[in-house]
């Protein structure tokens, strides 16, 4: 069996990636692993769907795109429910924060994961005193912090990406604010220590998944990612990796390259990848999803601890 890339570039607009799910499905392809950003996958997933073509999902974690009612849509890593109630439970019961701040970037990402993060926080008997939001192309948010300071809030919560989150935690450190930095998922990279500086030190992030250098496989992999990119890995690569890995072997196991032939291969896959063990439920979604929460230590983000969704 020999497999071919076509890659195509949504740039992050839903517009764009409605025609480019299209101009794959004209082109003929069998597998589609892909998104980066929930607002693209929820409109594109459909067009996959109506054609009969697997979507397997590396990175795109708003809950709602496995809940459309499909049956081609599969997902190997945690949802915002899951990675931001996680994160909500932990800022009330672990770390005890009494005055809580939560911001997002109104993208499906952001204002999805931030909502979960509040019910979670809600839910645990907690406080919010301030809810502020930006857009994704902002780089000034001296209004939203001044209303998070005069609100004393002890810590903050940030749904968006790391370029903005490190935008973000520095312009905090020019206002002088004692305020806990904590990000969603897309943020504990190197991007984020570079972009920062110095006010990166002590910022916190949840991410999806186990820290891949504790898994069995996971220092290899990002040994050859290094040496085939020159860069260390990144937060969803070993995600992405998987998710071909998954399509590949449904059709090795279906012992055929038609969709409509390894889909069932698929929905019953069990799979020992990169970042753990891989099996879907009946809505497409990872079963055993983890989260982990990383610290900027010395400039590296550090481990602190992970936790199994409930």
């Amino acid at each position: 069996m020999r497999f071919e890339l076509n890659s195509v570039d949504d740039q992050g607009d839903p517009r764009i990636g409605v025609q480019v799910a299209q101009k794959l499905v004209d082109d003929g392809v069998v597998a589609v692993v892909g998104y980066y950003n929930s607002g693209v996958a929820l409109p594109a997933s459909p067009i996959f769907a109506k054609a009969g073509i697997p979507l397997i999902d590396p990175a795109a974690t708003n809950p709602a795109i496995t809940r459309q009612g499909l049956n081609n849509v599969f997902r190997i890593i945690a949802t915002d429910a899951q990675n931001s109630g996680n994160a909500g439970k932990y800022a009330v019961t672990v770390t005890r924060a009494q005055r809580i701040a939560v911001m997002d970037d109104r993208t499906a990402f952001g204002q999805g994961a931030a909502d979960e993060f509040k019910k979670a926080v809600l839910a645990a008997g907690g406080h919010i005193v301030a809810s502020e939001y930006t857009n994704d192309k902002a780089v000034e948010f001296n209004a939203q912090l001044t209303n998070i300071k005069s609100a004393n809030a002890d810590l903050l919560y940030f749904a968006g990406l790391d370029n903005q989150a490190a935008l973000l935690t520095k312009r905090m450190k020019q206002l002088g604010m004692k305020t806990q930095f904590v990000g969603s998922g897309g943020i504990a990279d190197s991007i984020f220590i570079s972009v920062a500086g110095s006010a990166a030190e002590g910022a916190m992030a949840w991410e999806y998944g186990r820290p891949v250098e504790a898994l069995p496989q996971g220092k290899a992999f990002a040994e050859k990612f290094k040496k085939r990119f020159g860069a260390g890995t990144l937060t969803y690569a070993p995600f992405a990796y998987d998710c071909a890995w998954v399509a590949i072997n449904a059709m090795k196991q279906a012992n055929s390259a038609k969709p409509n032939v390894f889909m069932p291969a698929l929905r019953t896959t069990q799979y020992d990848g990169i970042t753990g063990k891989i099996a879907f439920d009946s809505y497409g979604d990872l079963k055993h999803p983890t989260s982990t929460l990383y610290q900027v230590k010395g400039a590296r983000w550090m481990p602190v601890t992970t936790i199994s969704a409930e």
